[in-house]
C-alpha cells in the first residue's frame, strides 16, 4: 500500500532521495545529495535516543533489587523493548506506515494518533526540562534544604555572575542547542551521538576504573546479590525499582524516522538489536560498577554520590570528569529528543499542512518556541521535576509497552500469533503496574516531604 492513506503528519521530518526523485521544484535538488543513512551512524542515533538521564537511576535499583535480579531485570526490560519495536514495525509493513503515528491511525483512528502524539510531546518535554536541569545542576551548582552543591564551574573559577545557572543554560542553549536543533534530518546527528555514547563509555569507564581500585585495596565490601524482604514494605520497596527499569530503553518515537532516512531499508532490525545490545552492555556496566563502587550509599541519582571524597588518589580531578562528561553527553543527546518532540507537535498542531521540511517559516519558528518554553521552564520552574515524575513515566510506558501491545491485541490487519497476543498483555500488564507504582511512590514521597517539617 501507499502512503497516502495517511495524509496527516505522516512524511518523516525530511524525506529520503527515493520519494524526491522525479518531482518538480527546487526542493528535490535541495535533498539530492542525501543518499541515506549509514548503518553506524542510525545505530548511534538510537543508543543516544536510549541512553539519556536515566542510566544515573539504574545504580540505585540495585541497592534495591539485589545485583543478580537487578542485572536480569535489564536484560529482560531489553528483551520487551526489542519484542515491542518488532511488534511495531511488523504492523507498520504490512499498510506501509511512515510514523508510529500512522500505525496508531491505522488501529484506532484519528484518536489513536492524537494520543500518541501527545503523548510523545508530554515525555519529550519533561525530558528535555530535567536534562537542563541537571546540566545547570552540575555545571552551576544546585542549593537544596539551605545546603549548596557546587557546580563543576564554580569549583573551578569560584562563584561570577558568568557561571550561574541562567547564563551558563542561555550560552548552552544559544551555543549548543539551537544549532543542532536546525537540522532537518536525523542522520545529521550521528557524529553528535557518536560522541554523546562515547561521552557515556567514559563515564562507565571512570566508574568502572574507580571501583576496580578500590577493590584491589580491598576498600569495597560484598555487595548484596539479592534483595532483603524482612517484612511487607520492603517486599512493596521491591516494586518501586520497575518503573526505572521499564522506561530505560524508550525509544520508539525516533524508530520511524531513522528506518525512513537509510539506505536499506531492511536494516532496522538489525539496527534495532545492536541498539540495544549496546545500550544494554552500557546500563549492565554502570549499574554493576556503580553499586559496587558506593554500595548501601547509593543514591537515586549516583552522580550525586561523585559529588564526595572518592577515597583514591586525584579523587576530584575524577569525579570532575565523570560530571563534566555526563553534562556534555546530555546535550548531545537533547537534540535527538527534540527532534522527535518538534515532528510530534507540529503533527498535533498543523496535521493538514506541507511536510515540516518544506516549510522554514514553521521550522525556524516551532524550534524557536520550544527552546524558549523549555529555557523558562529549566530555570524559573525546577518543581516542574516533580509534576514530569508522573507525566513522563506515564507517557513513556505508553509509548514503549501500552500502545504497540494494543495495536497488536487490535491485530486490524489479522497478522498477529497466538504469543504475540499473550506478550502484548504482559507487556500491558507490566506497564500498567509500573505506573501505579510509579505514581504512588512519588506521591507518596511529596507528601512525605510536605508534611515532614509540620512533625517535627
Amino acid at each position: 500500500m501507499t502512503t497516502e492513506r495517511f495524509p496527516e503528519s505522516s512524511e518523516p521530518l525530511l524525506p529520503t532521495k527515493r520519494r524526491w526523485e522525479g518531482e518538480d521544484g527546487d526542493e528535490a535538488a535541495a535533498f539530492h545529495e542525501f543518499d541515506g543513512a549509514s548503518f553506524p551512524g542510525a545505530v548511534f542515533n538510537l543508543s543516544t535516543t536510549i541512553v539519556g538521564a536515566g542510566i544515573m537511576a539504574l545504580p540505585a535499583t540495585m541497592k534495591v533489587l539485589g545485583l543478580v535480579p537487578g542485572l536480569v531485570m535489564i536484560v529482560l526490560a531489553a528483551f520487551l523493548t526489542d519484542a515491542s519495536i518488532e511488534l511495531l514495525m511488523r504492523f507498520s509493513r504490512v499498510v506501509g506506515a511512515p510514523s508510529y503515528g500512522a500505525v496508531m491511525g491505522d488501529a484506532f483512528g484519528w484518536w489513536g494518533r492524537r494520543l500518541l502524539q501527545v503523548c510523545v510531546v508530554v515525555n519529550n518535554v519533561g525530558v528535555m526540562i530535567v536534562y537542563m536541569i541537571i546540566i545547570g545542576d552540575v555545571l552551576s551548582g544546585t542549593s537544596s534544604v539551605g545546603e549548596h552543591h557546587y557546580g563543576v564551574l564554580e569549583g573551578w573559577f569560584g562563584t561570577h555572575w558568568w557561571n550561574g545557572r541562567f547564563f551558563v543554560l542561555l550560552v548552552t542553549t544559544l551555543a549548543v542547542f539551537t544549532p543542532l536543533a536546525c537540522f532537518k534530518r536525523v542522520d545529521s546527528l550521528s557524529y553528535t551521538s557518536t560522541v554523546s555514547v562515547a561521552l557515556a563509555v567514559v563515564f562507565v569507564v571512570i566508574t568502572a576504573g574507580i571501583a576496580i581500585v578500590k577493590l584491589i585495596l580491598g576498600q569495597i565490601p560484598m555487595p548484596k546479590l539479592f534483595p532483603e524482604v524482612p517484612d511487607l514494605a520492603s517486599v512493596w520497596e521491591l516494586f518501586t525499582a520497575v518503573p526505572v527499569l521499564v522506561t530505560a530503553y524508550v525509544c520508539h518515537y525516533n524508530v520511524h524516522p531513522i528506518h525512513n532516512e537509510l539506505k536499506e531499508s531492511s536494516q532496522i532490525k538489525p539496527i534495532v538489536h545492536t541498539s540495544l545490545a549496546l545500550c544494554s552492555t552500557v546500563y549492565i556496566t554502570t549499574s554493576f560498577f556503580g553499586y559496587l563502587l558506593f554500595g548501601e550509599s547509593t543514591l537515586s541519582d549516583v552522580l550525586a554520590n561523585f559529588d564526595s571524597n572518592l577515597g583514591i588518589p586525584y579523587s576530584s580531578a575524577l569525579s570532575d570528569a565523570v560530571r563534566v562528561s555526563y553534562a556534555v553527553h546530555l546535550m548531545l543527546v537533547f537534540p535527538m529528543i527534540f527532534h522527535a518532540l518538534r515532528l510530534n507537535l507540529d503533527g498535533l498542531l498543523f496535521s493538514s499542512a506541507r511536510p515540516l521540511a518544506s516549510d522554514n517559516r514553521r521550522f525556524g519558528v516551532m524550534t524557536a518556541v520550544l527552546l524558549l518554553v523549555i529555557f523558562v521552564s529549566a530555570n524559573f520552574i525546577p518543581s516542574i521535576w516533580d509534576a514530569f515524575q508522573f507525566t513522563g513515566a506515564t507517557a513513556a510506558v505508553c509509548i514503549a509497552f501500552i500502545f504497540p501491545a494494543a495495536i497488536t491485541l487490535r491485530d486490524p490487519h489479522s497478522i498477529a500469533k497466538k504469543w504475540d497476543k499473550i506478550l502484548a498483555v504482559f507487556m500491558i500488564v507490566l506497564a500498567v503496574t509500573s505506573n501505579v507504582v510509579a505514581v504512588y511512590s512519588d506521591a507518596y514521597s511529596i507528601f512525605h516531604k510536605k508534611s515532614a517539617p509540620s512533625q517535627a
